[in-house]
């Protein structure tokens, strides 16, 4: 049997409630919960920053290139910038030239100055995302450029802890699924069928799928 990563915390109720929910709901499930023990809430969160401006910035900063070039560009915005993450004022004002130096594309740059447009002028207050529905959450977070619905996903499953967001749109998902379920050529609505059982805990089914491709969203 293979050992889970993470250590599960006693203090983590959810963690064991989703294991069992898990474990009864469906038996593939059932198997990787059997393999990867319980997965607590340090584990779900995987060291994501408490900082949510900061957590969508580096998403946009990571899209479409490897983990080294995304932490490369942040080293770039930190010393520019003097702090991490940025200001939101101070990149919502800075020139294509300043960001671009940093490593952003044209398009990135754009990105990044709306998002942190928008939480400067207080169009978005990103602390306030807790108190509403995963559904508002989505809407406000895919309202500015760049930011799509996995990441909006990946925002409410690591940052804000939801625990039933099916990520549909995320490959390693898919690919885990296809493997474990037998189920090739998997498309969103097949998965959000085979996930209807792990209700209400399909972030954590996630975690699970992630881990047995050791590949969990960077």
């Amino acid at each position: 049997m293979a050992r889970a990563r993470y250590p599960p915390a006693v203090s983590d109720p959810v963690a064991a409630l989703a294991a069992q929910h898990l474990r009864d709901a469906d038996p593939t499930m059932a198997d990787l919960v059997e393999r990867y023990g319980l997965i607590d809430r340090d584990a779900r969160r995987r060291g994501r920053s408490a900082d949510p401006f900061g957590v969508l910035v580096q998403a946009i900063i990571g899209q479409q290139v490897s983990v080294a070039a995304a932490r490369s560009v942040r080293g770039r915005l930190e010393a520019h910038f003097g702090a991490w993450p940025p200001p939101p004022s101070a990149l919502a004002s800075a020139s294509d030239e300043a960001l671009r130096s940093c490593g952003l594309s044209r398009q990135k740059a754009g990105y990044t100055r709306d998002l942190a447009g928008r939480v400067d002028t207080g169009s978005l207050v990103l602390d306030a995302l807790e108190r509403h529905d995963d559904a508002e959450v989505t809407n406000a977070l895919t309202a500015v450029k760049g930011i799509g619905i996995w990441t909006a996903d990946m925002f409410l499953i690591f940052h804000l802890d939801r625990p039933d967001v099916l990520p549909v749109g995320d490959l390693g998902v898919r690919r885990a699924v296809e493997r474990a379920y037998g189920v090739p050529g998997l498309g969103p609505a097949r998965l959000a069928e085979i996930a209807e059982p792990w209700r209400p805990y399909r972030s954590i089914a996630s975690l699970y799928l992630w881990e047995s491709l050791d590949n969990a969203p960077a």
